[in-house]
């Protein structure tokens, strides 16, 4: 069964996108530790990332820097801080977040957006690229 990120590549499931290649995708995550938060994935489906070849290991971290820059760019903080937990979706995902304060690391306490703020958000850091 597909995750929720291949469905994602394969458009079964609407995101909001920032970025994407022949390889990478990068989108706004949903339910977000900060506004700007944004998940990096290969397309390939692989659980674990270090499971995955090391040039598109290197590929992806690559892809992920690109992104964190143009995140700065776009939303006040003082750093973008980068995870790689890989338990709540097992599909390989590289997690950036803009950082003011260390307890949005946390992945406890959530902001909400709205639709129309993501899609502001999301082609506010497409513009950063």
């Amino acid at each position: 069964m597909s995750s929720i990120f291949t469905k994602i590549v394969n458009k079964e499931i609407p995101c909001y996108k920032i970025a994407e290649d022949d390889n990478f995708l990068a989108f706004l995550d949903v339910n977000p530790n900060a506004k700007g938060h944004t998940l990096c994935i290969p397309k390939k489906e692989i659980d674990k990332i270090f499971e995955m070849e090391e040039d598109l290991y290197v590929g992806l971290m690559q892809f992920s820097r690109k992104i964190a820059i143009a995140l700065e760019k776009s939303v006040p903080c003082k750093r973008v801080g980068m995870a790689v937990v890989g338990l709540e979706v097992p599909h390989a995902h590289v997690h950036l977040i803009p950082l003011n304060e260390m307890d949005e690391m946390r992945f406890q306490n959530k902001v909400s957006l709205t639709k129309e703020e993501f899609e502001a958000l999301a082609q506010k850091i497409k513009d950063n690229l």
